[in-house]
């Protein structure tokens, strides 16, 4: 799929990972739709790039929230050729700790945004993906490329949540693209190691530089613009469909 002209959704955009992807993607001619709960930061971008970007105040668990927001880049840009998925929380709890068990409302926002928000944002982008346009003789209508994490795989004490979350992401990859093939919507999604996000940055010195040293090879934390750049790798290469893309420098996390 050729970037330039395209539409993308992006949910979680105004921050960390989503808002380099934006830009990314501006730079390489898209318009670009933020679904955010971050109104401020949100509108920060808009005030930055203008025209070529829109912001939408959109809970990723509501039904109601995603469709205002897709119905309002409709409006905006016409359209809706790319999907990338971003929005995402952190949890941490024990399933038995010195608290009592792993508190069940916990578990149940952590799945609500991480992987029903997911799920709910590409089932209504891929609607409106349908109505395109082929982009080439392919029949390419549509690429949506989903955020997991290397804790799908190796989670760490106190991710059971945090991990089913991102697992779930990962075994719904095939089965989306499965269904989505035959109107021409590729789907895919990379599991991210440890990324240098502000997050980060906040950590005492050693606490930093024990993480950083960490990978395989490189030796560091990876760079936003690096799940940038592949995101937009995987938009562009048509064949790649069905996958799940880990960004982790040979990483392998051990139990904590």
């Amino acid at each position: 799929m050729d970037i330039k002209g395209k539409v993308a959704v992006v949910s979680g955009g105004a921050s960390g990972m989503g808002l380099e992807i934006v830009k990314r993607l501006l730079s390489l001619g898209a318009k670009a739709a933020i679904f955010d709960m971050n109104a401020a930061a949100g509108e920060a971008v808009v005030a930055e790039f203008g025209d070529s970007v829109m912001f939408a105040d959109v809970n990723v668990t509501s039904e109601e929230s995603v469709q205002a927001g897709v119905n309002a880049t409709m409006e905006a840009f016409g359209a809706i050729h790319i999907c990338v998925n971003c929005a995402g929380i952190a949890t941490g709890s024990k399933t038995l700790g010195r608290d009592g068990p792993f508190p069940l409302d916990l578990w149940q926002k952590t799945l609500a945004v991480n992987l029903t928000g997911t799920f709910n944002v590409l089932r209504l982008c891929a609607e409106q993906m349908a109505k395109n346009t082929p982009d080439n003789d392919d029949g390419v209508r549509g690429a949506i490329v989903n955020t997991a994490s290397v804790a799908a795989f190796e989670g760490q004490v106190g991710q059971a949540a945090y991990s089913a979350s991102k697992g779930g992401i990962v075994g719904m990859t095939l089965p989306i693209a499965r269904d989505l093939s035959t109107i021409g919507i590729r789907v895919n999604t990379i599991a991210p190691g440890l990324i240098n996000t502000p997050m980060f940055e906040s950590l005492p010195a050693p606490v930093y530089e024990a993480l950083s040293s960490t990978p395989l090879f490189p030796k560091r934390l990876g760079r936003a613009s690096e799940i940038a750049h592949m995101v937009t790798s995987i938009i562009e290469n048509d064949y790649i469909n069905g996958e799940c893309i880990r960004m982790d420098a040979g990483l392998r996390m051990q139990p904590k």
